[in-house]
């Protein structure tokens, strides 16, 4: 038997699920139905007195409109005819939103209001729709000031064009740079949506690619280390044997003096850019990053840029040896990664298999690291 606290707490983790996708486009269909468990005739003989509190419950219970309680007839032999309600439906978000309560019902109201805003601002459009779905956390998370004063920034911006200009030099009133960043995403969603353009054309800098140059003479009279945009690098005069691509920093920086390397951050999926350096095409990589899904994922995307890529530490056994030193990683990346070896896919499998963990690249030993690179060159 399902009780109406029980209910409450399934119709309110169902609203916050759906929170942006109806506050968008409000359904057509019914928003929620739940069986609520009558019981059965064995049961109401085990505690009849428990049955029929539980069906008053339901009878005797306010219900905001739009919320329905399904009752049926039932007769069984040993107890004689019984109405009962078998099921709870609500036909609108805000009906299940006023049954619910507490923090979906408050998060609902915030996020309807917040959508026929912006309806009534940019219009009501599929495109709309789809960014209030896509921002719906930005939007919650605003105050009431800092929410109509994106709106106003987005419609601004619909009749005075930015295009070209940087962060810095954008002639909005009350709008700083660290503003422009932190709130961005949402801006441009909005005015994606009101325009049907596909961003704003803010002029960024060129993401700075961090690199060390290992073996001197390979660059002589130039800086060892430095960072750079992949516009520079691709005309950089360098031929290393390997290329060293670590997921981390600090494995970048510790790395000592090496004949014929350099090392390269990888910078999570950076890589995309750094496997379209040239003289990075023309030399084996040897990459290291975390030994975890995404760490594989990093690994799969560098392979798709680059035909000779190896990796080092990131098999089973390197896994199982360092147990102790397991993080669990939060957010698993599921998807299928064609290009690992049959190594690789064994050390992924595992991962899932005990739990999503992961070992993250910092926590192995470093003469243990510094051996399994000499020994991949």
């Amino acid at each position: 038997m399902i009780s109406i606290n029980d209910a409450r707490g399934l119709a309110g983790r169902r609203l916050l699920s759906k929170l942006g996708a109806w506050a968008g486009a409000l359904p057509e269909d019914p928003v929620f139905s739940l069986s609520l468990r009558p019981p059965t005739e064995r049961e109401m003989l085990a505690d009849q007195g428990a049955a029929e509190r539980w069906a008053r419950s339901w009878d005797s219970s306010a219900r905001p409109e739009g919320l329905e309680v399904d009752w049926e007839t039932r007769v069984w032999r040993s107890i004689g005819r019984q109405r009962i309600p078998v099921r709870v439906k609500a036909s609108t978000p805000d009906a299940l939103a006023a049954f619910a309560g507490g923090a979906a019902a408050r998060s609902w109201k915030t996020i309807s209001e917040r959508s026929r805003i912006l309806r009534d601002r940019f219009g009501d459009s599929v495109a709309l729709a789809g960014s209030i779905r896509s921002q719906t956390e930005s939007l919650l998370q605003l105050d009431r000031e800092g929410f109509s004063t994106v709106v106003e920034v987005a419609f601004w911006l619909t009749t005075h064009p930015v295009a070209g200009l940087r962060p810095r030099q954008l002639p909005i009133r009350g709008v700083d740079t660290k503003w422009f960043a932190s709130h961005r995403a949402l801006v441009t969603a909005l005015y994606d949506a009101a325009t049907g353009s596909s961003g704003l054309g803010v002029t960024d800098a060129d993401r700075l690619i961090r690199i060390r140059v290992l073996d001197e003479r390979l660059h002589p009279g130039g800086p060892l280390d430095f960072a750079a945009p992949l516009s520079e690098l691709d005309w950089l005069g360098v031929r290393p044997l390997v290329v060293f691509v670590f997921e981390n920093l600090e494995s970048v920086l510790a790395m000592p003096r090496w004949e014929g390397a350099i090392a390269v951050h990888g910078s999570g999926y950076a890589v995309d850019v750094i496997g379209r350096i040239s003289w990075v095409q023309r030399s084996p990589i040897v990459y290291w990053g975390d030994l975890d899904s995404h760490g594989f994922a990093i690994l799969h995307r560098l392979r798709m840029s680059h035909s000779s890529v190896t990796s080092v530490l990131m098999d089973e056994a390197t896994l199982l040896a360092h147990r102790d030193l397991w993080v669990p990683e939060p957010k698993p990346n599921r998807g299928t990664f064609t290009t690992l070896s049959e190594s690789e896919q064994n050390a992924l499998r595992r991962l899932h298999a005990e739990g999503d963990v992961r070992l993250e690249q910092e926590r192995i030993p470093w003469q243990t690291a510094l051996a399994a690179l000499s020994a991949a060159v």
